[in-house]
């Protein structure tokens, strides 16, 4: 199964609400308002308090527009909402243009616009608005309508202090946007592949559900067709029924034959229900899973090795797509065989898988069963073919198998070796839980 990681489709979906950004909006009109009177009135500090207050005002009259033209639950489109960020961020460098320049220290709240973007926005308009604070903080630096105290003195501070408040406030500006962009994308990639994995578990559960329909259908045709086949051995029988519709009782018959014949195919995912469907010893399902593969021309060959009886293990969808997919990529990067060893004692069972193709490089091999890095494709693709895959397969196969219990490792064989190693290990008890369940209820069944 091919899952591929929609990049718009994640970043539609992490689009920011235009009632979120209103509402901080409101918030920081408020907060300002409050500033600059208790500042002017409370302090005494002196500045164009007109000016500032038609800052203010101006951003109330953007909200007011902005709530009266969209709906509440409006979600805003990428050129949109760097708009309106950029907006907030010329209008908090007027407020400071008028308030003493960068060294005022309201200037630490040109962060809030960049964060929010970082979080929200691609990379490309996150950039555009971190130039936009960067050349607004250097001309802040350089410009700025000084403050003046009560006694009529100005308030500016040393040349130096100025200067380092421009190099802390543009680093600073910086480093919040990439690390910012770096922790979303990495977080919606996460939830992405996590949503992944769970589309594959419900899908197998589908397909469960659709077997047990299919044997309860043909449990329950099972009575109608066997009275249909009383009846037509009954005419068969009748001298006179069987001189004049001969022809047509033996074409009922034959497609009574057929019917049956398609109630038998449709019985065996019933069998799923005992114990020799849902139930395998690990040696017939490593087999199972490596019997497809076998028709490639790489050599499979599944080794057994272990201390007393083999392992039952329950036919759980997370070991068999996490294991399927490691012996995929085994098989799709081997040289010419694959080895697939198994062993296991009374307390813990093991499965190594390993090929003789050229292994994972060193810079990916650190980063395995994240959801966001390139796979082997990167080492086994020819010049002019594109490097691809996100790690998702491998990521989700990894999350599988760690829910079934088991702790996956992956390396490198040893020179002069050549190949990749996954070793899967669980502690027995995991890997047959709810086996030993079941075995109780059929023993309790079979005794009622």
């Amino acid at each position: 199964m091919s899952l591929l990681f929609d990049e718009e489709f994640g970043q539609r979906a992490r689009s920011l609400r235009l009632e979120t950004l209103v509402r901080l909006r409101w918030l920081a009109v408020a907060g300002q308002t409050i500033t600059i009177l208790l500042v002017y009135y409370g302090l005494g500090v002196h500045f164009p308090l007109g000016a500032a207050l038609v800052c203010t005002a101006a951003s109330t009259l953007v909200n007011l527009g902005l709530r009266w033209r969209f709906p509440v639950s409006y979600r805003l489109d990428d050129k949109f909402a760097t708009l309106l960020l950029g907006f907030g961020i010329l209008e908090l460098a007027l407020l400071l243009f008028l308030s003493g320049g960068l060294a005022n220290p309201f200037s630490i709240f040109f962060l809030a616009p960049l964060a929010t973007s970082a979080v929200s926005l691609p990379w490309r308009k996150t950039g555009l608005l971190l130039s936009v604070a960067l050349l607004c903080m250097t001309v802040l630096e350089f410009a700025g309508w000084p403050l003046q105290g009560g006694d009529g003195g100005l308030l500016t501070p040393p040349r130096l202090l100025n200067i380092g408040t421009w190099i802390a406030m543009g680093l600073g500006a910086i480093f919040v946007s990439i690390y910012g962009n770096r922790v979303s994308t990495e977080a919606r990639q996460l939830a992405s592949a996590l949503g992944a994995t769970e589309i594959i578990l419900t899908r197998a559960q589908h397909l469960s559900q659709l077997d047990g329909l299919a044997a309860a259908a043909a449990h329950e045709l099972g009575t109608p067709l066997a009275t249909v086949a009383l009846v037509i051995h009954e005419l068969a029988g009748q001298p006179d029924v069987a001189g004049v519709h001969g022809e047509d009782l033996d074409l009922a018959e034959q497609q009574l034959t057929r019917c049956r014949a398609i109630l038998g195919k449709l019985s065996a995912p019933s069998q799923m229900a005992t114990e020799l469907i849902k139930e395998a010893d690990l040696g017939e399902l490593l087999e199972e899973i490596a019997a497809p593969h076998r028709l490639q021309d790489v050599d499979i060959e599944v080794r057994l090795e272990g201390y007393g009886e083999p392992p039952l293990c329950a036919r759980n969808p997370a070991v068999l797509y996490g294991l399927t997919n490691l012996i995929e990529n085994a098989v799709g990067f081997a040289g010419s065989y694959v080895v697939i060893e198994a062993d296991w004692s009374a307390t813990e069972v093991a499965v190594t898988i390993h090929d003789d193709g050229p292994g994972f490089p060193a810079q990916v091999l650190q980063h395995l069963g994240e959801p966001y890095i390139s796979d082997r494709a990167a080492a086994r693709r020819g010049e002019g073919e594109p490097a691809g895959g996100l790690g998702l397969g491998l990521f989700i196969a990894k999350a599988l198998l760690e829910r079934s219990g088991a702790l996956l490792e992956i390396s490198n064989r040893i020179e002069p070796d050549r190949g990749a190693v996954a070793r899967i290990l669980w502690p027995r008890r995991n890997l047959e839980r709810g086996v030993s369940l079941r075995r109780h209820e059929s023993i309790a069944n079979e005794a009622r």
